[in-house]
């Protein structure tokens, strides 16, 4: 990815959002890292952009690659020591937020300085080119007078539901590190050694789907993968890669439709494997989604 673009230029108005006085919600795993809601909004992400550069991540739990990618960003925000917070948003949990910022996708990234947002990308990225973009944003920060630094989050008290978690992150210690460190043929190799040993785990096989998309689309150029598809229709590997690239981005339905008449034009071998990668895709979006549901339903009049 090159510079600091954005599919939806123009201004945008978060005034409206979280008036009510809140603090933030320490998110787990990162120092510098908190949850944001409608409510908190005002105070921990726009009057925080007063003091110091705020990235906004805004995920879905309904996107394993979004979640997965979080823990990306909350590892490089770490590493800067306070020169800017990462603040989390659940779209599904606050709608307005994502309206606000025009989002049409997910994993998307706004940064906040001052209390303007500064676009910087959607979809995923490797490390390396997470830090260009935070370096870029701190940079523009400075010019506009803003270095001041963040105060760590201190660790929220567990419930019963973050020490069952707690107690299922030893399972998963391996392949998040190697994901951390962007080594995904690690991840991939240990998520997959953990579905051989627990075969019928759904927590595993979502995360092994997540890794896998992010692995074909952390490095794909969208506009270029969409002209490539539109001009060979008929080349699979094309309209695969822009089907996991709407699925990366949020536009669920595009890539299932896509897929599901691909499978309706092909036999032998190339059919079976626009299915397979169907297949992984309901599980990156997950079976209790009403658009999996419908999909399976298409796909199978498709293949009979």
């Amino acid at each position: 990815m090159a510079g600091m673009s954005f599919s939806r230029p123009g201004a945008v108005d978060l005034s409206s959002l979280g008036n009510a006085p809140s603090s933030a919600t320490p998110a787990a795993g990162g120092t510098y890292v908190v949850d944001v809601t409608e409510q908190t909004f005002q105070s921990a992400a726009l009057e925080a952009s007063m003091q110091h550069v705020v990235v906004l991540s805004l995920w879905s739990p309904r996107s394993p690659q979004s979640t997965a990618f979080n823990e990306v960003l909350a590892t490089v925000t770490d590493s800067y020591d306070g020169r800017l917070t990462l603040a989390q948003v659940d779209v599904d949990a606050n709608p307005a937020i994502a309206q606000a910022l025009g989002a049409q996708g997910v994993p998307l990234l706004v940064g906040l300085v001052k209390g303007q947002p500064v676009p910087l990308f959607q979809g995923t990225a490797d490390e390396a080119d997470v830090r260009r973009y935070f370096d870029q944003l701190l940079a523009v920060a400075e010019q506009n007078g803003l270095t001041g630094r963040a105060e760590p989050s201190g660790a929220p008290q567990p419930g019963p539901s973050d020490v069952e978690e707690q107690l299922d992150d030893p399972r998963f210690a391996a392949a998040d590190e190697a994901f951390a460190a962007g080594d995904i043929d690690k991840a991939v190799a240990e998520y997959e050694a953990l579905l051989n040993q627990t075969p019928g785990d759904t927590e595993v096989a979502e995360r092994l789907a997540g890794v896998k998309l992010f692995g074909r689309t952390r490095d794909a150029d969208l506009s270029a993968a969409r002209a490539a598809a539109a001009e060979n229709p008929d080349d699979v590997a094309a309209q695969l890669l822009v089907a996991d690239l709407d699925v990366s981005g949020g536009h669920v339905q595009d890539a299932f439709d896509r897929l599901i008449e691909l499978v309706r034009r092909l036999d032998g071998d190339e059919r079976e494997t626009v299915r397979e990668r169907l297949l992984e895709l309901f599980t990156v979006v997950g079976i209790a989604d009403p658009r999996v549901a419908s999909a399976r339903r298409a796909l199978a009049s498709a293949l009979f």
